[in-house]
């Protein structure tokens, strides 16, 4: 079938990663995708080879639009526009609508995912648009995961990435990545424990004024990286700090100790949304380590004062092992939007 697929780059790369990692991995399973998006700067690093079953259109609210594809994805409430949908009401089968919402853990996602939004009025009017929610339990639309993930994973080779990007790296270096929307001052002294540590920093925010740094920790700094070298750099790291959306889930799939710094939103309910997701992290941990980890998680999101360590590496690790095969007993985020697609139309 052929999805189109619509974006708005909104402030930070996230969203666009996610609309291209999703049109990428239907192309993977014989689908066929127009990605409609209003900056694809981005993808001269993302994707500079781009996908031959994908093409990127620019978004446009004015003029002719093609023939509507079987299915209309708009990616995060971004509202197609008002010309595409009217000739998606006027088609003699018109495409199956999906609102493909942000990701979430807390408890509305399973009750919201699936939900119908008749159009009553408006160039839609007579259309039904679906909310599909992503997430972390079978009763929502699951997560991005490409089908080849879990070989590439087992065959990557550290030491060879790592040294192909210039790094230096020496074996007894425990090797943190960052990615962040702001960096704090916290991380150095969680760094400055004395054992060797290579800080890859990835452009932006965590390349930006780095201060002196602990005797022990050695700076590299990243140049933007496409989304596959993205994914070798959270599988080559020890302990990687992730944001927003796209890294948060692929640092999961990574299943090596991470933090996440949630978008901060004005009225604070970012907050609820953090703990929501380390309430489902942490289910079956011990209390010690649940509240090390909460307290650092909440300290880089500027929550709560940071804590003087890091919590231990070995039941960390096995925590996000875990999680990672918690996940990977549910179905994938693509294949449950093919699912759903087939089930309504």
């Amino acid at each position: 079938m052929l999805w189109d697929l619509f974006c708005r780059v909104i402030d930070n790369h996230g969203d666009l990663g996610v609309a291209w990692r999703l049109a990428t991995d239907l192309s993977a399973r014989g689908e066929r995708a127009r990605l409609w998006v209003d900056d694809a700067s981005a993808l001269a690093w993302m994707a500079p080879q781009g996908n031959a079953r994908v093409q990127v259109l620019p978004w446009r609210d004015e003029g002719d639009f093609p023939e509507p594809g079987d299915v209309v994805v708009e990616l995060f409430g971004c509202d197609p526009p008002a010309g595409f949908v009217a000739r998606m009401a006027a088609s003699p089968k018109p495409p199956a609508w999906i609102n493909l919402e942000y990701l979430s853990a807390e408890r509305y996602v399973e009750r919201s995912h699936g939900l119908q939004s008749p159009q009553f009025s408006g160039p839609g009017a007579g259309l039904v648009k679906f909310f599909f929610y992503p997430g972390f339990t079978p009763a929502t639309g699951g997560l991005l995961r490409e089908r080849d993930l879990q070989a590439r994973r087992a065959a990557f080779d550290r030491a060879a990435w790592l040294a192909a990007q210039g790094t230096g790296w020496q074996p007894d270096e425990r090797v943190v990545s960052l990615f962040c929307y702001r960096r704090l001052d916290a991380l150095w002294p969680w760094l400055a424990d004395g054992r060797p540590t290579l800080l890859l920093a990835t452009p932006g925010a965590a390349q930006a004024d780095v201060p002196g740094l602990p005797a022990n920790v050695r700076l590299h700094r990243l140049p933007w990286l496409t989304q596959r070298d993205y994914d070798h750099l959270l599988w080559a790291a020890d302990l990687n700090f992730v944001r927003g959306e796209d890294s948060f889930v692929r640092a999961q799939w990574a299943a090596v100790p991470f933090v996440w710094q949630i978008y901060e939103q004005d009225d604070g309910v970012h907050a609820e949304k953090l703990d929501a997701f380390l309430d489902r992290f942490l289910a079956g941990s011990n209390a010690a380590f649940s509240l090390e980890l909460r307290a650092l998680w909440r300290a880089w999101n500027r929550l709560a004062e940071p804590p003087a360590a890091l919590p231990d590496d070995a039941t960390w690790r096995a925590a996000c092992a875990r999680w990672r095969q918690s996940l990977e007993k549910q179905h994938d985020l693509t294949g449950r939007l093919q699912e759903f697609v087939a089930a309504r139309w």
